[in-house]
């Protein structure tokens, strides 16, 4: 059977973008190398009867109109909120973070002088939030392409210039400086910056006194969980079962979804993709959708001399490196922290034990000189404390999400030697703030940015398909000319996380795309012609 759109990948983009194609009555197969639907948002049991999310473990920033158009809930996806957003343990007190006024009232109680600053700074993130949510499914200007570009640079510039010449100098401070100059200037108390700074270094490789920060910090915040504006929460069983949700949804309108079928490279005929090699076989269609890392797109599917030299330099260049290392463990009993051993909705937050910017920086700087930190950035989840269907009765399944661990090692080096040294660290520097911890560990599932890249295609380990510096962001994802989704090589077009907006299970750059695959068949479309 002919098909109109292959899709590369079933992760959740490529699914979003199915969905969409198939919903306007396009024949769309997806190929995906794997035997499990899902990318990086799938289910593991990793040990008997313990199951959790592999390598995305929290929900937030999933857009509610994807959500809404392919009706995730009618087909079984069910969030929850934690009851507490955040927990910091520090050295001899804490910060608990969440709604209903309660991250004001943590802040106070910790330095009253910084409930002003939490205050002014909870202003400036609400301006330039609402100017990012304006774009996250919309294409960016297409700088280069000077007609086409031309309506979204007037659109921008209309945005701009409704703000205030202070609207506009904040917004140019989150857009270019780092979340450390920006937090120091309206904090004086660790642990209220360590709250706000963990996103800036969240699958960045950086100090949060590095330039850029401040944007990767905004890219955690114009999310929703459960109707909840900014909240975040847990998918009932796993992240596995927001794309589960998804594939019913793309079966629905007919999309085929094809397993264990790794594409080998495209078919280039003429300047124009017109299908795929996977498993040996030639699959042909007009539109080839990509929801891999672009570098992995260029530098391994598309046949060399199919673009020209600098497309194919520039993407071989683009900078992949989130020094992440992602482990789950089973639990036999929930840890108690030294600053705050009772059990108690805390253990339902995100656990950050990174209690200053300091902290965070000492920890870069241990992994750029020595290949991965010691005392590394964890992010601790206890998802069965939300979802008691992943462990057994009175066990308990934990996500831990850690920086800064880099990809390359060095010479003589190697994650397969060091992989569970490093995950000792792990477990030690959790164990440093709930005693006992380590002990309390049944078995653990780790994955390593080696291991990342082997089992789910992320180059470099990195789970954003690519940095979310500067360079690499907005109109220059994933380069200068082709930030509409539509790629260097007629018929090819970019549905993963290396379009815009970036990284995490969003599903914007799945639908971005679809919109642009459906503009360019309408019969007065310059590409259709």
């Amino acid at each position: 059977m002919s098909q109109h759109a292959i899709i590369i990948g079933a992760g959740h983009n490529g699914l979003t973008c199915a969905f969409y194609l198939a919903r306007k009555g396009l024949k769309v197969t997806i190929l995906e190398a794997s035997d499990r639907i899902g990318g990086a948002a799938v289910t593991d049991e990793f040990l008997p009867g313990f199951r959790n999310s592999a390598a995305s473990y929290t929900v937030s920033l999933l857009q509610p109109k994807v959500i809404r158009d392919m009706e995730l809930e009618r087909h079984g996806l069910k969030v929850v909120l934690r009851k507490r957003d955040n927990f910091l343990p520090g050295d001899d007190d804490y910060l608990l973070a969440g709604r209903g006024g309660l991250t004001r009232k943590e802040i106070k109680r910790l330095n009253p002088a910084d409930a002003e600053g939490y205050d002014r700074y909870i202003a400036e993130l609400e301006i330039v939030v609402r100017l990012l949510k304006k774009w996250l499914l919309r294409a960016p200007p297409n700088v280069g392409r000077k007609v086409s570009a031309l309506p979204k640079l007037l659109s921008l510039g209309r945005d701009m210039a409704g703000l205030s010449l202070a609207e506009t100098r904040t917004v140019f401070d989150f857009a270019m400086k780092s979340e450390g100059e920006i937090l120091d200037r309206h904090f004086k108390g660790d642990l209220a910056k360590a709250l706000f700074g963990f996103d800036g270094v969240v699958g960045n490789f950086a100090s949060p006194y590095d330039s850029g920060t401040a944007y990767v910090l905004l890219h955690h915040l114009f999310g929703e969980a459960a109707g909840v504006e900014g909240a975040w929460g847990h998918a009932i069983g796993g992240m596995g079962s927001i794309t589960q949700a998804m594939a019913r949804a793309c079966r629905e309108k007919g999309v085929d979804i094809v397993l264990n079928t790794p594409v080998e490279e495209l078919i280039v005929e003429r300047g124009r993709a017109v299908g795929v090699v996977a498993g040996g076989k030639a699959v042909r269609a007009p539109i080839v959708v990509a929801g891999v890392n672009p570098k992995l797109l260029f530098d391994r599917l598309v046949p060399d001399g199919a673009v020209e030299p600098d497309v194919a330099s520039r993407m071989h260049a683009w900078k992949c490196e989130s020094a992440t290392f992602r482990m789950n463990v089973a639990l036999s009993e929930l840890p108690k922290f030294t600053v705050l051993p009772k059990k108690g909705d805390h253990l339902t937050a995100g656990i950050i034990m990174a209690p200053s910017l300091a902290y965070m920086d000492r920890a870069y700087v241990d992994a750029r000189v020595n290949g991965w930190s010691k005392k590394p950035v964890i992010e601790m989840l206890i998802p069965s404390t939300l979802d008691p269907s992943l462990a057994p009765k009175g066990k308990h399944v934990a996500s831990l999400f850690c920086q800064h661990f880099r990809y390359d090692l060095g010479p003589d080096r190697s994650w397969d030697k060091e992989r569970e040294a490093a995950a000792d660290a792990i477990i030690a520097t959790v164990d440093s703030h709930a005693p006992g911890f380590a002990k309390s560990v049944l078995g653990r599932q780790i994955h390593s940015p080696l291991d990342l890249e082997r089992r789910f295609g992320l180059i470099g380990g990195d789970i954003f398909h690519g940095k979310m510096g500067l360079d690499q962001l907005f109109s220059a994802r994933p380069m200068l000319g082709a930030a509409d989704y539509r790629m260097p090589l007629k018929g090819l077009y970019l549905c993963g996380s290396g379009a815009h907006p970036g990284g995490g299970v969003t599903g914007a750059p799945g639908h971005n795309a679809a919109q642009a695959i459906l503009a360019d068949r309408r019969p007065w479309s310059r590409r259709q012609r």
